[in-house]
């Protein structure tokens, strides 16, 4: 599959060009704030391509790698890559909680953490390593009799979901600063690391919440190859430029 990365977009005619015919991905590097269809919405403008995907969302306030693939040959691989194990580099923060896991919502119920000692915290870390169950958080895209589950949870339905079987491979290069902590953690495609951070803040007894996302991995696909938005519509409106066209799907 033709790959548009770091060491690729200097030839970006040559990865633009076959793309309507023969598909096309790209390794984005996902801006704070923006949902990954932020993302799909911006490239389908500048690209003037309809049919884009991508291999794995990632919440708003993460950053970070994004699988894109452009035009219906690469579309259908959209689901091969949402498989792939990822890797994550996460800050969490001690002694309070919020509704939506993360710092979409305003943390509260705090509670004192200066108790905690380094080697409670290994421990529960590498307690979650392996096959475990995982309920979703109530804020997030999961469907509840058709209907998405932050959906109900803001207008304040009482529901439930169940627990999912997810792998975490690993958590390692552990920093400890209470009270932050950050953590690299691999894992398998239908982890919530939201609800790890808040697992975490239940385990330790003082609460939790996740304050800092970064997807580093996708399989072998790593973030330092990935590019920004602004990048491919830089070389985009040079491609038209100087060829005079604009290529439409």
């Amino acid at each position: 599959m033709n790959i548009l990365k770091k060491d690729t977009l200097q030839n970006f005619s040559d990865w633009y060009e076959p793309i309507l015919e023969k598909g096309g991905v790209a390794l984005i590097n996902k801006e704070f704030n923006w949902t990954s269809f932020d993302v799909i919405a911006k490239l389908r403008k500048i690209l003037k391509i309809k049919k884009i995907g991508h291999g794995g969302t990632l919440d708003p306030l993460a950053t970070g790698l994004l699988i894109v693939c452009v035009g219906r040959p690469a579309t259908r691989l959209a689901d091969y890559y949402q498989d792939f194990p990822k890797e994550y580099h996460c800050k969490i923060q001690l002694g309070a909680i919020t509704p939506t896991y993360d710092l979409e919502s305003i943390p509260q119920d705090f509670k004192d953490y200066s108790h905690i000692i380094d080697e409670q915290i290994y421990e529960v870390l590498n307690s979650f390593v392996g096959n475990i169950e995982q309920v979703p958080p109530l804020h997030s895209a999961v469907k509840v009799n058709g209907k998405r589950a932050y959906e109900l949870a803001r207008n304040k339905t009482d529901f439930q979901l169940e627990s999912r079987p997810i792998t975490i491979y690993s958590i390692d290069n552990i920093s400890i600063n209470l009270p932050q902590i950050e953590f690299s953690v691999l894992c398998s495609k239908g982890t919530y690391i939201r609800t790890l951070a808040n697992d975490i803040g239940q385990k330790l007894g003082c609460g939790a919440y996740l304050s800092g996302l970064v997807r580093t991995k996708i399989s072998e696909f790593h973030i330092d190859d990935a590019i920004s938005v602004d990048e491919i519509r830089t070389k985009a409106t040079i491609y038209n430029e100087t060829n005079n066209i604009n290529i439409v799907q």
